[in-house]
């Protein structure tokens, strides 16, 4: 179960003009709970100024290697934080938070991960897309030698692009195993790739001549919605197996209502009914509890029990997921649940909505 606790701040890094690396002191006696694996991310929580403040919740992705099994959990945990135009929290980490700052972070969560294994495995990454996926590579070439990673990476101007220095440090430790390429959409580059976005036709025509395509064993894809979008259906075109595709999405306004998962099924979705209750099990603990109109089945749940698990409320972190256990709900977007998990009865609960008069959800299976 998801549990925050407060962490000392003990470094603050400037990467660009607009992005932060926070670094957080794990004591002994948590260090075993905040174990992560490569990829995965933190919930960090406040409280808004004023009175009657508001609960503020975002989702960053851990950068720091994964600690390896066997191993004391991790003395430290570092996260990267881009500014986003009008973002409260973002605000918050890059012009007020400093060494010595507390801060609520919940326990690692998400699925995109990678358990470092021998073989050819690549990336797509856009902006702070880098973060979990520095993560990723960091941890499989430090643990497997005979492991190899292609990174791909896309950014507005060399300026403006995070942790420019930890991956070419990878380049320099790991030359023979490591392959980098940087594509800058708003500047030309004296060498590498000319200017231009990562779509779909660019990228059916350059990682072909990167890297035999169908041979790497996991694809990560991560970044704003339309990269990652563009990225799958570059490599599905060139016959990569969706099974062999991760992504994670980061800063979805901009994209549909509705995900790919989601759209597919809402035309044949139940009308909603007049009056529902959702039955919910949460750290070995039930309750059932009428659901208001309008509402989805997470904050229904937190209502009763604010110890339910979440964090962007968007769709896209995949913390609040549940198994639906029975009845059927509709959920309006998903950009964290792999159809492998939905087929399995996996719904987010954030974005679900009770689609008959009895819904029963599980958090902890």
């Amino acid at each position: 179960m998801a549990r925050f606790h407060t962490l000392p701040v003990a470094a603050v890094d400037r990467l660009t003009d607009d992005s932060v690396a926070l670094t957080f002191a794990v004591p002994p006696g948590l260090r075993e709970a905040y174990r992560h694996a490569p990829g995965q991310h933190l919930a960090l929580r406040r409280r808004s100024d004023g009175p009657g403040g508001t609960e503020i919740r975002r989702t960053y992705s851990i950068c720091s290697p994964a600690p390896a099994p066997g191993a004391d959990g991790p003395r430290t945990l570092r996260i990267g934080v881009r500014l986003v135009e009008g973002g409260e929290f973002s605000t918050y980490a890059l012009k007020e938070i400093a060494v010595g700052d507390e801060v609520e972070v919940m326990t690692p969560a998400g699925r995109f991960t990678l358990q470092p294994a021998a073989g050819l495995y690549a990336a797509v990454v856009g902006g702070s897309g880098i973060t979990p996926v520095l993560s990723i590579v960091t941890t499989l070439l430090e643990r497997e030698p005979e492991a190899r990673f292609c990174l791909v990476r896309s950014d507005r101007t060399s300026a403006s692009t995070m942790f420019l220095e930890e991956v070419a440090d990878l380049k320099d430790r790991f030359p023979e195993r490591f392959q980098l390429v940087t594509a800058l959409s708003r500047e030309e580059q004296q060498a590498g790739l000319p200017s231009g976005r990562l779509d779909r036709e660019r990228l059916t025509g350059l990682l072909p001549a990167l890297l035999p395509v169908r041979e790497v064993a996991g694809w990560f894809l991560c970044g704003p919605f339309g990269l990652v979008s563009e990225a799958e259906r570059a490599l599905r075109g060139l016959g990569v197996p969706r099974t062999r595709i991760h992504e994670e999405i980061f800063h979805v306004a901009a994209a549909p209502a509705q995900s790919p998962t989601t759209a597919a099924t809402a035309a044949t979705a139940p009308t909603a009914p007049a009056h529902s209750e959702v039955t919910a099990r949460l750290d070995g603990r039930g309750g059932t509890w009428p659901v208001r109109e309008g509402e989805s089945l997470l904050d229904t749940v937190l209502r009763n029990r604010p110890d339910a698990p979440y964090a962007c409320k968007g769709g896209v972190c995949g913390t609040c997921r549940a198994l639906l256990v029975s009845g059927e709900v509709r959920m309006d977007r998903n950009f964290a649940l792999e159809p492998e998990e939905t087929d399995a009865g996996y719904v987010l609960a954030c974005q679900s909505h009770p689609a008959t008069e009895e819904v029963e959800l599980d958090f902890d299976r």
